[in-house]
């Protein structure tokens, strides 16, 4: 006697053939939402830094600037939520006005990172085989250098600033950016898509334009996500290194090097600008992985 599966329900797992069975869709969406959780945590924890960004009184409506000195090392507590620093400031307020400086440094050395890439990546990969030589030696050389080192000494170069540390970040970046720009270049360029423009006859630079450029510049998103966390983190190392904005601003790298002089009295005021700048690129760094992954499938 057969059982026919039009008699079974559809919620019950059914043994569909040997050792193959369905899952419970109320599984299968559980799944799903555990796994998209870590993106959609990304997503929102950049929100909050974009929104301290464009409107910190929003969200904290302190002067991040005014001093109190009798509230000087101010544990966190009810009065100040993340404490104070050595002149009464409130950590809280800072960190969040921070937020602004720290990403408009770390969005304009990304857009100028990913900018001077796409010269190079598309010099290299598209201007023929001396011109890509030629590139792909300076990008290694700026590979063989530590990007630190190489942002100081440009730096060092052109004098510290907001705007130096801007370009100094972006160089740091460029070579990466400029590489898997290249790559996309190249392998587009023996698509047979390229190859029926060129027997159309179409001009190398409508090819670049309408065929090559649209479908190479489709890991940029990807790439400018995870730039913009480790933008932020180089601006922080060079702002600690008293070469970004000056005190007593509030910026993230700026206020870990003022709080480093009081660590063992007021351990708060590095550890909670530290802990933004470490929420913030790893947000960032998710939130790619997640729209790599997408663009893949």
């Amino acid at each position: 006697m057969s059982i026919h599966n039009s008699m079974l329900p559809l919620t019950d797992p059914v043994l569909v053939s040997a050792g193959t069975r369905v899952p419970r869709p109320g599984a299968t969406l559980a799944r799903r939402l555990v796994r998209r959780l870590p993106t959609v945590i990304a997503a929102v924890v950049l929100f909050f830094f974009i929104l301290a960004a464009i409107a910190p009184y929003l969200l904290a409506p302190d002067d991040p600037l005014a001093i109190n000195p009798a509230a000087a090392f101010s544990p966190p507590g009810p009065g100040h939520l993340l404490g104070t620093d050595e002149s009464g400031r409130d950590i809280y307020s800072r960190i969040i006005h921070g937020a602004r400086p720290s990403l408009l440094i770390g969005a304009a050395a990304t857009a100028a990172g990913l900018g001077l890439a796409l010269v190079l990546g598309i010099a290299a990969g598209f201007g023929g085989r001396w011109l890509d030589f030629g590139i792909g030696r300076i990008l290694e050389v700026l590979f063989a250098l530590p990007g630190l080192l190489l942002a100081l000494v440009f730096i060092a170069l052109a004098g510290p600033g907001v705007g130096t540390t801007v370009l100094a970040v972006a160089l740091t970046t460029a070579p990466g950016y400029a590489r898997v720009i290249r790559g996309q270049i190249i392998a587009l360029r023996a698509s047979p898509m390229v190859e029926a423009a060129t027997v159309l006859g179409r001009s190398r630079w409508r090819i670049l334009t309408a065929h090559i450029l649209p479908n190479a510049l489709a890991p940029v998103a990807v790439l400018a996500t995870l730039g913009l966390g480790q933008a932020v983190l180089w601006a922080a190392s060079l702002s600690f290194l008293g070469l970004g904005s000056p005190p007593p601003a509030p910026e993230w790298g700026t206020m870990l090097s003022a709080g480093r002089t009081y660590l063992s009295l007021a351990w708060w005021m590095t550890f909670f600008p530290g802990l933004a700048i470490v929420i913030l690129a790893g947000s960032a760094t998710v939130l790619s992985r997640s729209m790599k992954a997408a663009s893949s499938q």
